[in-house]
């Protein structure tokens, strides 16, 4: 009777499920936050608790962080991987109101959901520490920090124009309009103006641009920062609006005539001061505050349809709108370089956030100005030609935005337009009509939204003191439980309906005041809570001292390119606010920041309609965690994503339970064969340098090929050969890894081992590995000497059982490659 044959594989549920409850137990995965040495912050993007669970696009994220966490600490850093709950916000509302359940009571289960998710992944998370951002204990020094900004005169309140969905009856960030269109429901989106509270974040601009320099991000990171702050070095021109009728009817005035009391000014920012001598009208925003005052009363009717047809649009339409409309508002302004009186202009093309909210329009040198100048027959005239060109040389149909050099400019023809840039402003400037500046694109934050969901606001406004902060010893302005937390289209937080809750005590007089009812961004939430998960347990402060200059900044990022602007320039305002206050010692949170990749299914990108998401449940139940893992950081570069095919995970299976059935039936007996152990620690030199760079794909194909090495006709490996390979695996595969590394006899967890080094003289090899062609065709590879003779490989080739099949006879021709191939014809 023959001994059963053992199987080649194991069960992933059993070795998952006990090696999750072990690490409970033992609270392996609770991190020294006090005296822990080498400490290393590794950070995930926390997600948004969504009613659908964990997306596979969550556990690629986060199985990317966790992998690179678990290789730092075999590298003898204590790493602190922490996680929580992003979970306030107009998401969580609408799925609540879209289900008929209060957000109280869903997001609850939604968390409890995604913790079950987030365990059976194997995340080494210690979930000691973890935040929920709608927990008071979290959202109460949320509200903090919105009062240490406006402590310092960074928070204030204003009306301004907004992007308003009519649909989620909210306000929407610019990213948030597509094609005039919320993204989340597809409603046409309106403009209003709406009392917002911001925080003075283009203040920041500069230091926020400059520091960029210093970081290690992902460059398509910083450059999409880069953009979003956009500096502009230009400068700032006045203009002065004129009466033609009180200038005796002239069509220019000369340049140093001196201002009148009744005669206001209109300033613009340029980047092309030296297109001046070409500005032949002005562009002011509908919104401009000297629309009303200088607009002619035989215009006044038309000019202020527009102004309402404008206020209709989205901030985004107008921004990517290509058709140009306007009105003409009967006034003039003198050009300050010539002197000449030119049309003023309203055009919905201007935007009042941006620069002085007016522009001056040189139509033959921007191509905007020019489509507008050709639509309604406004005057065109070039100021720079180009190579090839002169003063009269027309234009073809469009604007001229090359290089070259100035004409019609009086005395400052032939200026190249680099100098003539600076040449100009300073000549403006001693006219007193310029200056030079330098210009931001980066405006201010909102952070009022008109919703239930999310932080009140802490403010309480009092008819006898106005405005007046909620003292820090009377956070937190909890947040109701309402039933009817359903916005409406008044642009009032449904807060407001409840005189209960918002009726309250002023703080400085006692009188009844009036609670603020608008609630915080979401944004604000995620832009501190890195500072907050080491001092999780400590309830009197935000952040320990000691322990956050321990800890912080953070060591490594990892997320989605998703938030590469907002959520990490909002991080970093916050952060260098506090260090300016002598809070922090640092003005930088992170410092490495990686974007992970996407991932898409079968070639096409996942989706509810397409019936093609996948469901990590499933592909956990039915191949394991440690595969599923595993297999998501195969598909392609962690920094790119990969394609998703189901067909793809059993092959990583197939290489677990081969260094299973290695480590279940390997010998002590002997010694490691030389040439096997050669590939080994090549294998852990390509794996040790490929984990730190993310390229996780790279390192799984190493280890596979070692496998194949290792395992070569099926022959029985040696500890020595493969122990080293547990802990490769590992970070990919803890589960299988923590149980084979009890296998072989160890009693502390693998984790606490150390990474294997390599040993250098190995890599040096006195044999190569030959590729055989027959007859054109590859039929296999020899591990042959170095130095080996055509001859001598010809008979290693014909001794080969695989390969001297195919060899026949004498050949008619052999060539040896030396070191790469041996092509035998036949």
């Amino acid at each position: 009777m023959t001994a059963p044959v053992e199987p080649i594989g194991y069960e992933p549920s059993a070795v998952e499920a006990r090696w999750r409850q072990r690490w409970a137990e033992r609270r392996t995965h609770e991190t020294d936050i006090a005296d822990g040495e080498r400490p290393y912050y590794a950070l995930m993007m926390f997600p948004y608790p969504s009613a659908e669970g964990l997306h596979v696009g969550n556990l690629f994220a986060f199985t990317g962080c966790d992998i690179y966490a678990r290789f730092q600490r075999l590298q003898g850093h204590t790493v602190f991987e922490p996680l929580g709950y992003d979970a306030f916000g107009i998401h969580s509302e609408n799925f609540a109101l879209k289900v008929g359940k209060h957000p109280m009571a869903l997001i609850p289960s939604n968390i409890a959901n995604f913790r079950r998710q987030l365990d059976r992944a194997g995340l080494m998370v210690d979930w000691s520490r973890s935040v929920d951002t709608t927990d008071p204990a979290y959202y109460k020094w949320t509200q903090w920090v919105f009062l240490q900004l406006y402590k310092q005169g960074l928070a204030y309140k204003k009306a301004a124009a907004v992007n308003w969905c009519p649909s989620c009856k909210t306000v929407l960030a610019n990213e948030q309009v597509v094609d005039g269109k919320c993204e989340r429901c597809g409603t046409v989106v309106e403009q209003r103006f709406l009392e917002q509270w911001f925080f003075r974040i283009s203040d920041f601009s500069a230091r926020l641009l400059d520091n960029l320099e210093k970081l290690d991000w992902s460059e398509t990171t910083k450059q999409a920062q880069r953009n979003w702050i956009g500096r502009s070095d230009g400068a700032r021109l006045r203009f002065r609006v004129v009466d033609p009728l009180a200038d005796a009817g002239s069509a220019a005035v000369s340049v140093t005539t001196e201002m009148r009391a009744d005669e206001p000014e209109i300033e613009v920012f340029t980047t092309r001061p030296d297109t001046i001598f070409g500005a032949t009208y002005l562009v002011l925003a509908p919104e401009h505050p000297l629309v009303g005052q200088i607009t002619a009363a035989d215009q006044r009717a038309a000019v202020e349809a527009y102004r309402a047809r404008a206020a209709k649009q989205d901030l985004v339409s107008r921004k990517t709108t290509k058709e140009k409309t306007g009105e003409f508002t009967g006034a003039f302004a003198a050009n300050p370089a010539t002197g000449a009186l030119i049309p003023i202009w309203v055009a919905d093309y201007v935007l009042m956030e941006y620069g002085t909210g007016a522009i001056m329009a040189v139509p033959g040198h921007d191509e905007r100005d020019y489509e507008f100048a050709t639509k309604f027959g406004l005057e065109i005239v070039r100021v720079v030609a180009g190579e090839g060109q002169d003063a009269r040389t027309p234009f073809a149909g469009e604007a001229y935005v090359g290089d070259g050099h100035l004409v019609n400019s009086g005395r400052f023809d032939a200026l190249p337009v680099d100098q003539a840039k600076r040449v100009l402003t300073e000549w403006l400037e001693g006219l007193n009509a310029g200056k030079s500046v330098t210009n931001y694109r980066l405006h201010d934050w909102c952070i009022s939204r008109q919703r239930y969901w999310g932080p009140p606001i802490p403010v309480i406004y009092c008819d006898a003191c106005g405005t007046v902060p909620v003292p820090e010893s009377q956070l937190p302005v909890v947040l109701p439980n309402i039933p009817d937390f359903k916005p409406d289209d008044s642009g009032v937080s449904p807060l407001a309906r409840h005189e209960e809750w918002y009726r309250v005590a002023c703080p400085s007089c006692g009188k009844m005041g009036r609670r603020e009812t608008d609630v915080s961004d979401t944004f604000l939430d995620s832009a501190w809570y890195f500072l907050r998960y080491p001092s999780v347990p400590r309830t009197d402060v935000p952040f320990d001292r000691a322990i956050t200059k321990k800890w912080l900044p953070v060591t490594t990022y990892i997320g989605g390119n998703e938030h590469a602007v907002l959520h990490l320039l909002y991080s970093r305002f916050i952060t260098m606010v506090l260090h300016d206050m002598g809070m922090l010692d640092f003005e930088e949170p992170f410092t490495r920041v990686r974007a992970h990749g996407l991932i898409i299914r079968e070639g096409a990108k996942m989706s509810k309609s397409k019936g093609n998401v996948v469901n990590p449940d499933e592909y956990i139940e039915q191949w394991g965690a440690d595969s599923f893992r595993t297999y998501l950081m195969f598909l392609g570069p962690f920094e790119e994503g990969g394609d998703f095919r189901d067909a793809g995970i059993s092959g990583v299976k197939r290489f677990l339970d081969r260094l299973w059935a290695s480590v279940r039936d390997c010998t002590t007996a002997g010694a490691p064969d030389p040439e096997v152990m050669r590939k080994l620690h090549a294998t852990i030199r390509k794996v040790g340098e490929d984990v730190p760079a993310l390229s996780y794909n790279t390192a799984i194909a190493a280890m596979m090929e070692y496998m194949n090495a290792l395992r070569k006709g099926e022959r029985t490996c040696h500890r020595g050969e493969v122990e080293p390979l547990v802990v490769l695996v590992s970070p990919f595969a803890p589960h299988v890894a923590a149980e084979l590394w009890e296998m072989l006899g160890h009693a502390e967890s693998v984790f606490d081992a150390r990474w294997p080094a390599f040993d250098a003289s190995l890599l040096v090899s006195d044999t190569i590995e030959l590729v055989v062609q027959v007859g054109g065709k590859t039929r296999g590879k020899l591990v042959v000497a170095k130095d080996i003779t055509q001859d001598a490989a010809l008979a290693a080739a014909k001794a080969d059982p695989a390969i001297g099949k195919f060899i026949t006879g004498e050949p008619k021709k052999v060539i040896l490659v030396p070191g790469r191939l041996l092509n035998v014809v036949v």
